[in-house]
């Protein structure tokens, strides 16, 4: 396996962010938050909050928000960031699925200039609620699911430098707002990530945790979703890797139905390519799994 994606797989493995399951979250709970740990049996749906309000109270993710100083970037930075689109896009345009593509366009991204999140959020705002939040850097999964209940995406500002672009040790920019970002203009996949957020943010049973990660990583991060023209991605994952995504194109990468059952028993492995990745046949299919996976969280059986 090439350095590179070594290297992007240990980042994924190391973070809640962008890997929020497995063995982390214990570590990342303890740390962040004095919770009790109840089992799943125990859970009841008032455990869940309730309010997906960009302006609800972010206690947890407080600490880590913070205001983008876009007049700091420099020249060379705008075009290390039309250097990573444009390559990016010209692959995306053929394999990206369409609901991605409209959100490329409806949040304003310019091939040619990074992101003003400010101007992101206006867009996004009006139409689902969201609501692209600078962020410090890493936050504690507790923050981060918090963050997602409230429609606040948490977005890094820094951007990776030219001698970096095939990979950064850490989220920055490119990665928050070109891979994730344009799905959240679509109504249904926003309100699923919300409503991950706020079933997330009422447990705190590492082992059902551990798969409700599993969904969000076959669906977020890795994503597939069957258009008429085919098998399309949109998981930020697939977006923001090319070898990823070429392995999906290729056939490298074996590819079943998506069904519940399946997504939450499959373990992640974050130190290869994918062998085993899921397509869903719509967007409200996603949605409908996630309210399944909620009440079986409450019942103890997911």
């Amino acid at each position: 396996m090439p350095n590179a994606v070594k290297h992007f797989y240990a980042f994924l493995k190391s973070i809640p962010i962008f890997c929020p399951f497995g063995v982390a979250y214990p570590r990342q709970w303890s740390q962040s938050a004095q919770l009790t740990r109840l089992p799943a049996r125990k859970l009841a749906m008032n455990a869940f909050p309730r309010s997906d309000s960009g302006q609800a109270a972010l206690d947890l993710a407080a600490p880590y928000i913070i205001d983008q100083d876009y007049a700091s970037y420099g020249e060379e930075q705008h075009r290390v960031w039309a250097e990573l689109a444009g390559r990016a896009f010209l692959e995306l345009e053929k394999r990206a699925a369409r609901e991605y593509l409209d959100g490329y366009a409806i949040i304003g991204l310019k091939p040619d200039r990074l992101p003003d999140l400010k101007a992101i959020s206006a867009r996004l705002e009006p139409l689902t609620g969201w609501n692209t939040t600078p962020v410090s850097g890493f936050l504690p999964a507790p923050a981060f699911f918090e963050m997602l209940a409230a429609r606040r995406f948490p977005t890094t500002t820094w951007l990776r430098s030219r001698e970096s672009l095939e990979y950064t040790p850490e989220p920055d920019i490119f990665h928050d707002v070109f891979g994730h970002v344009p799905m959240h203009a679509h109504t249904v996949f926003a309100d699923f990530l919300a409503h991950y957020g706020r079933v997330c943010s009422g447990i705190s049973d590492a082992v059902v945790l551990e798969k409700l990660g599993r969904l969000f990583w076959y669906t977020v991060e890795f994503g597939l979703i069957r258009e008429r023209n085919g098998i399309k991605v949109y998981g930020s994952g697939l977006i923001s890797s090319h070898g990823e995504c070429r392995n999906v194109m290729e056939g490298l990468c074996a590819i079943h139905d998506f069904t519940l059952d399946e997504v939450v028993n499959t373990p992640v492995k974050v130190d290869e390519l994918h062998k085993l990745l899921f397509v869903a046949s719509s967007f409200d299919q996603i949605y409908d799994a996630m309210r399944e996976a909620a009440r079986r969280a409450v019942s103890g059986c997911l």
